[in-house]
């Protein structure tokens, strides 16, 4: 999500329109005046972390019409199968973390795609209180065919940004990730 949220900052910087918020309506006249004022007010479409969340979801939209569509998955079955498709034997809680769902989403996810035959559990060999979550055949065939069709969306949206634009804005989100989690370790 980091990373899809840089390329949106990057487009705005360039002047790309396409994802360009709309800018906000200030009528404060102490607040035009000075747009450092202390104020308790918050314009949402100019709000940093409001932008991420607004360009995440409509890169997430825009490639989730590939699975949604062709395969009948949802975003969280999505995660759950390419976790699962990089890293084959997670727990519930390994496939959480690694792919930013909480443990309910995670758990609802995993239920559907063993319904559907995605995927199995398996008691984990060295504690059995421990599920380990695989891929079935046909779970690896779905996901081998969707993966070329989410990188080439991918390619898609990146399109726009040169091949220096592209590792500038991997560094970039690289920056401000790591600012992130120093403030969630300060609490």
């Amino acid at each position: 999500m980091f990373q899809q949220a840089l390329i949106y900052l990057q487009m705005q910087l360039s002047g790309y329109s396409r994802y360009t918020m709309p800018k906000p309506q200030v009528t404060d006249p102490e607040i035009m005046s000075d747009p450092t004022a202390n104020d308790a007010r918050l314009c949402l479409p100019s709000f940093f972390p409001y932008q991420l969340a607004v360009f995440s979801d409509d890169v997430s939209k825009a490639i989730a019409q590939l699975y949604r569509g062709r395969y009948k998955l949802s975003r969280q079955e999505w995660r759950v199968l390419a976790a699962l498709g990089e890293r084959d034997g997670l727990s519930a809680k390994e496939i959480a973390e690694y792919s930013t769902l909480d443990k309910t989403q995670t758990s609802r996810a995993a239920a559907r795609l063993l319904h559907n035959g995605l995927i199995i559990r398996d008691e984990d060999d060295s504690d059995r209180r421990h599920l380990r979550h695989k891929l079935t055949g046909k779970g690896r065939a779905v996901y081998r065919e969707i993966v070329p069709l989410v990188r080439a969306r991918e390619s898609y949206i990146l399109s726009t940004l040169s091949e220096q634009e592209t590792k500038e804005l991997a560094r970039l989100m690289t920056k401000v990730h790591q600012k992130a989690l120093e403030l969630q370790q300060w609490g």
